[in-house]
Order: C-alpha cells, then sequence, then structure tokens
C-alpha cells in the first residue's frame, strides 16, 4: 500500500513501529529482571499437561517403581557383605546376585519406559503450545505485527517453544524421582543409623543456602538471555529482508556494529546465566565428597565400637553419596526450569493478548453485496491527539470507482483500513449496502473484498498455488482461466515448469510487472464485489503497465473499485475523485468538475503535465 504518515508501509504512524533497542539495553547486571510469575505460569503449563493425567499417572507408577529398585540396590550389597564375608555360602550369594542382577534390570526398564512415554506426552503437549500460539498470532489485529519485529515473533514460535520443550521432556520425571528418591532415602538412612544421619544432614543447610545464592542470580540472566535472543533474531530477520536497502546506501559496517552489538548483549546474559548454573554441580560435588569423608570417619569409629556393621557402613555411604544426588538434580533442574519459563512467559504474553475485537453481538455474515460504500463524519488516530482522518463524507454508488488523491501521509491507505475493519472508527460511521460495516461479520466483509497492492506478496510454491490463493476451491482451468484475464498466462506458459513453477517467498525468478500479474489474477479468481487498487502500477515499466492496465480493467468490470494512484491516467476514469489533505476531504468529484474548480487536484494535473513536457 502506499505510504501514510512518514515512511511506515503500513500507513501507521512512524512512531508505533516497533524502534531499535536503545543502545546499551540489557547490558547492565542492574537491567535484568526476574521471571514475572513463576507459578502462574507452572500452572499454564500443567493446563496443557493434565489432558494426559491417566498417562502421567503410569509415569508416576515407574517412577515410584524405579526409586524403589534404586533404593534396595545398595541394601541387598550391604546386606551380602555382613551375611557372606567370613560366612561362605555360595547358594545364597548366587541368589543374591541374580536378584540384584534382576532389580537393576527392571531399574533400567522402567527408566526406559517412563522417559519413551514422557517424551511423546510433552512433545503433544508443546505441538498444542505451538498450535495455539500460532492461530493466536492469525487473531491479532494488524496493529499488533506493526509494532513488533517479525523475528521477535518467530523466535517465540522457535527458539521459546523448543526451550518449554526440552525442559518438560525430562522435568517432570526428574522432579518426580528426585521427591521419591529423597524421602526413600532419608527414611532408609534414619533406619540404618539415626546419628550418621543426623551428621549428613549437617550438609543440607549449607546445600540450600549455596543454591539459593546462586538460583536467585540465575532466573534474570536466563530471562534476558531468551529476551536478547529475540531481539537479535527480529534484527536478522530485518537486515536479510532489506538486504537491498543495505546495500543500496552502503550501511553493511552499520548493520554489523549494531549485530555485534546485540550479540554482546546475548554473549554477556548467556555467559552470566551459564557460569552462574555452573556452580552448582562444583559446588555438590564438593559438598558430596565432604559429607563422604565425614561418614567414613565417623561409620569407622562407631565400627571399631561395635555400634554398625561394616555392611550398614557400606550401604550408609552409598545412601549418603547419593543421597546429595536429587538435591543436585532439583538444582540443576531448577536452573533447567528458569530458562523454560522465560520461555514460556514470552509465549503466553502472545497467547494472553488481547486478539483482534470479536464482532459485535448483532453482526452477521452477508452473502451477497451490491457494492455500495458510504462514509458519515469518520474520525480517526493511530495514536491519541494525532488525529489521521477527520470527518471524512463520501457516497460510493454500486459499481463505481473512487481515486483517491493527495500528498503522502493524507490518509488515502488508512481510508481503505479502515473499510477493510483493519482498523475501526474512532467517530463516524461506514456503510457497505446501507448495513454499518461493525454489523458486519469481519471475515464475511473481507471475503467480498480483493486487493492489488503496491508492492505484491507471493508465497513460497507453485504459480499455480499462488493464484489458488484467491480461492482455494478453484479448479486448474479457474486457475488459468484467472491467468489468462490477468495477460499472465504467455509468460506463465514460457516457464519451465509453467503453472507448476516453483517460488520462493521472494519471488525470485520473475520481474515485478509478472508479480504484479499474479497477484491481479488471484484478485480475478476470488471474484470481489469490492476491489482496492493501492498504487497497482506505481513501480511498473511503461510497456509491462500498458498490460497490466489492461488486466485491471478487466478485473474492475462490473465491480465497485477504491484506487489510490498518483499517476493521473489511473485515476482520470474514476467516477468519484475524492482528494485529501492533512486526513480531511478538502475535494470530491470528477475529473472535469474537478479541473474546473482548479483547486488541489487542478494543480497536482499542471505539476505532472509540466513533468511530463520537460
Amino acid at each position: 500500500m502506499s505510504n501514510e504518515r512518514g515512511s511506515n508501509p503500513n500507513g501507521i504512524p512512524s512512531s508505533t513501529a516497533s524502534p531499535l533497542p536503545r543502545k546499551g539495553h540489557g547490558a547492565g547486571p542492574r537491567q535484568k529482571q526476574k521471571p514475572k510469575d513463576m507459578l502462574g505460569t507452572l500452572l499454564k503449563i500443567w493446563a496443557y499437561l493434565s489432558n494426559y493425567r491417566g498417562r502421567l499417572g503410569l509415569i508416576l507408577i515407574l517412577v515410584l517403581i524405579s526409586s524403589v529398585l534404586g533404593l534396595l540396590g545398595p541394601f541387598l550389597l550391604g546386606y551380602a557383605i555382613d551375611r557372606f564375608i567370613g560366612a561362605p555360602d555360595h547358594g545364597g550369594l548366587v541368589q543374591l546376585i541374580v536378584l540384584l542382577a534382576c532389580v537393576y534390570v527392571v531399574h533400567s526398564i522402567a527408566l526406559w519406559l517412563q522417559n519413551i512415554w514422557m517424551i511423546r506426552i510433552s512433545q503433544q503437549a508443546v505441538s498444542q503450545m505451538r498450535k495455539e500460539l500460532f492461530q493466536s498470532l492469525h487473531r491479532m489485529p494488524v496493529s499488533f505485527f506493526v509494532k513488533r519485529q517479525h523475528g521477535e515473533l518467530m523466535s517465540r514460535l522457535t527458539n521459546d517453544m523448543d526451550n518449554v520443550s526440552s525442559t518438560l521432556n525430562s522435568s517432570f520425571i526428574q522432579l518426580s524421582s528426585s521427591v521419591l528418591t529423597f524421602v526413600g532415602m532419608l527414611g532408609m538412612m534414619l533406619w540404618l543409623s539415626p546419628t550418621l544421619t543426623l551428621i549428613t544432614l549437617l550438609i543440607v543447610p549449607l546445600m540450600y543456602f549455596g543454591m539459593k545464592w546462586i538460583t536467585n542470580r540465575t532466573g534474570k540472566y536466563f530471562k534476558e538471555q531468551q529476551r536478547n535472543l529475540g531481539d537479535m533474531n527480529g534484527f536478522i530477520e530485518e537486515t536479510f529482508s532489506g538486504q537491498k536497502m543495505v546495500k543500496a546506501f552502503s550501511q553493511e559496517r552499520k548493520v554489523t556494529a549494531q549485530f555485534i552489538e546485540k550479540s554482546e548483549r546475548l554473549r554477556e546474559a548467556g555467559c552470566w546465566a551459564q557460569m552462574y548454573s555452573g556452580f552448582i554441580p562444583k559446588l555438590m560435588n564438593m559438598l558430596n565428597n565432604v559429607s563422604f569423608a565425614i561418614i567414613a570417619g565417623a561409620g569407622g569409629l562407631m565400627a571399631v565400637y561395635g555400634m554398625i556393621t561394616i555392611g550398614v557402613i557400606v550401604t550408609f555411604g552409598e545412601y549418603a553419596r547419593q543421597f546429595t544426588r536429587p538435591l543436585n538434580d532439583l538444582a540443576n533442574q531448577f536452573n533447567t526450569f528458569l530458562s523454560a519459563i522465560a520461555g514460556a512467559e514470552r509465549v503466553f504474553e502472545i497467547l494472553e493478548q488481547d486478539p483482534e475485537a470479536k464482532d459485535e453481538g448483532q453482526a452477521m455474515p452477508i452473502h451477497e453485496i451490491r457494492g455500495e460504500i458510504r462514509y458519515e463524519d469518520v474520525s480517526f488516530a493511530y495514536e491519541k491527539d494525532m488525529q489521521t482522518v477527520s470527518e471524512l463524507n463520501f457516497h460510493l454508488a454500486a459499481g463505481q470507482t473512487a481515486a483517491l488523491v493527495g500528498p503522502t501521509g493524507a490518509g488515502k491507505s488508512t481510508v481503505i483500513h479502515l473499510l477493510s475493519r483493519f482498523y475501526d472508527p474512532d467517530e463516524g460511521t461506514i456503510y457497505v449496502d446501507g448495513v454499518d460495516i461493525r454489523q458486519i461479520t469481519r471475515d464475511s466483509l473481507r471475503s467480498h473484498m480483493g486487493f492489488v497492492l503496491q508492492d505484491p506478496f507471493l508465497f513460497q510454491g507453485t504459480i499455480r498455488d499462488n493464484i489458488r490463493y484467491g480461492r482455494l476451491e478453484a479448479t486448474d482451468e479457474e486457475v488459468e482461466q484467472a491467468a489468462e484475464l490477468a495477460n499472465a498466462h504467455s509468460f506463465i506458459s514460457r516457464l519451465s515448469c509453467g503453472y507448476e513453477t516453483l517460488l520462493d517467498a521472494e519471488g525470485s525468478g520473475i520481474s515485478q510487472g509478472q508479480k504484479q500479474l499474479i497477484s491481479i489474477a488471484r484478485a480475478i479468481l476470488a471474484d470481489p464485489s469490492i476491489l482496492v487498487l493501492d498504487e497497482a502500477t506505481s513501480s511498473i515499466d511503461t510497456v509491462t503497465e500498458l498490460k497490466i492496465q489492461e488486466a485491471l480493467y478487466r478485473l474492475m468490470r462490473g465491480r465497485t473499485n477504491i484506487v489510490i494512484a498518483h499517476r493521473l491516467n489511473t485515476v482520470r476514469q474514476a467516477d468519484v475523485i475524492v482528494v485529501l489533505e492533512n486526513g480531511r476531504i478538502t475535494e470530491q468529484g470528477n475529473h472535469n468538475g474537478l479541473m474546473d474548480k482548479r483547486g488541489f487536484y487542478y494543480g497536482l494535473v499542471q505539476s505532472q503535465f509540466e513533468e511530463v513536457i520537460v
């Protein structure tokens, strides 16, 4: 569409566009933030997992079995030492070895099954979450996308979702197993030796305060890491999309410097997050070794005085060595949780955004429209105190063509945005066939509208699929008929694969004019009642323009048309010419009538005529 209110291509005030982050943002530790609502986010994640309660229950049973078997192994080992050392019983020893083998085999099978099942559940839950996020993005109003970098939104769909997925794969099992193992091991230790258990528990406060000191610092850095990653992805997507402009203005050094700055922010946040989280296993290992040394010394003294047996010391030592493992796992899992929470918060932030306003309660779908359009005292502002259009009044009968003319920023594209209900007027009413468009469902209204824009957008896929986008149920014959009416069939037939020629998202391999012809064929196939042409020939060479003009005339025949154009040969034949200046209609009428008034439109014609003569 033509540019309105500055350089923003969507007709939105430039101040609403997503600005580049200020220099130094997020670089210092004081600017880091903790997750906003960890418990709330975990409950939202659980809402997705709760759909699989039955399978989660089976996984818990397997976790319980594996935890019990994990505790049984060291106990049997200690029993073997006390029972068979010094009192040979080969038959009993063989039986015990077989029992130990069975314990460890079943333990391994239980671990394998619970991991497989949990992976399936977590992937299904994340898949559902990803689908809802994608659907939620499509329910957002146009203004939502204007204010955000596309790459940053992509990062939420990819990086943040992958972060949540990788955490769910292991977190539920790890959390359950760690809690059960810790409780079971503590019970066994108390049963074997309350004295050694008390000695072991002296280490726990040191572990707690050490983990608390570390985790209080890791959360804010994981949060900052995810935010910086999204920011950098948005910048990369923006830079690659505008690569021609970067090279045209020789701004390679500038964008490289900006990328380095963003990369440094990401590196710094990542370094701090990983450095602090890396302290946890080191701290746990150190305290674990200290605990084992104390138990070995104290247990040895107790054994000398006959207070406990050697087998109990071995069993207790194994339990003590494993006693910190659940705590260590919980601490490591907590760090993983922090990273996942940071990503999940960004996902739920989108899911909880207010979608495009729902259709009014009285809104009804329409199946056919004639195309009569009337604006009555319509005013609208993208931002408060910055009125974009004011008190618009004009009428367009069904089947007529209206041309919107005026300088850049006059409000031409805004008129179209309001008609298509990308935005709703702040004041006044727009009628289609005498019905307030707010009483028509958005989907129904837009299904009767077709758009041919200044910069045609082609999707990745075949030319046939791109044309069929106008009406998905169209047959191959209807697609080719639309292409013929759009003067596109001849050049498509000359391509090596014809209509099956694959295009990328940029439509590379065909010219700008050919892209526009495909866009026109798409609109012809859609067969809209109201057609919007927004600078459809502004960047096309003269020869191609003639083909496009011919195709446009075929497309416009029998429809209500609204044309935004600067070239007079496009608007001269319009039934109504609406002249906009500073968001207000200053003149309207046909070409001859406006020329007789010798106003703004007359001056515009004269200036273009002089340019042609020169």
